[in-house]
This record gives structure tokens, sequence and C-alpha cells, in this order.
């Protein structure tokens, strides 16, 4: 396996016991995820999408963490993954969306 430019571990809720419970699956992570995973593919951009257990952020959830950077952003939606994307196009991060 080729190692991937970008890792994004997407929050999706999940408790010690394998459910999902929080803020970021209520809020849509699932679906945002299959939007990440796509928006990547249509790009060429190589990368890795894995869904997380609680991330802890729940108050800006949903939230994913990209590495190799470790930039962590929050309040996501598919408007938002698609600005943080393309600031990462551009070697930047999308400020709006950062969790600091």
């Amino acid at each position: 396996m080729e190692e991937p430019d970008f890792h994004f571990f997407v929050c999706n809720s999940f408790r010690a016991g394998g459910e999902a419970r929080g803020i970021c699956n209520k809020k849509g992570a699932v679906d945002l995820i299959q939007y990440l995973e796509s928006e990547l593919a249509d790009r060429g951009m190589s990368s890795l999408v894995t869904s997380t257990g609680c991330l802890k952020v729940c108050d800006r959830g949903p939230a994913m963490v990209v590495y190799p950077k470790g930039d962590w952003y929050g309040n996501l939606s598919e408007e938002a993954i698609d600005e943080i994307l393309d600031a990462m196009e551009e070697d930047g991060v999308a400020e709006k969306y950062l969790l600091t």
C-alpha cells in the first residue's frame, strides 16, 4: 500500500460499547464521511479516511483531525469540507473551521 499524503480522522461518536450516540453522529457524520471520500476521489487527493470514536469536542461537532499536520476542524458540513479541501490544495488551512 502506498502511504497517503493525508489521513482524515472523522468523529462518528462511537463509545466504548461500540454504539454511536454523540453529537457528531446525530449531526450526520456518516453522510459527511461519504461526502469527504467522494470529494477526495474527485480531486485526486492521496488520502485515507477513518471513522473514529468520540473526539471530545461535542460542542463543535461534527469534527475531524487531519494528519500529517494535525489540524482539528469542527462544525463540519459539506460546504465546510469543500472549503477545507480547497485550502489544503493550496497548502493552507480553512481558518473558519479550525478548532484551537
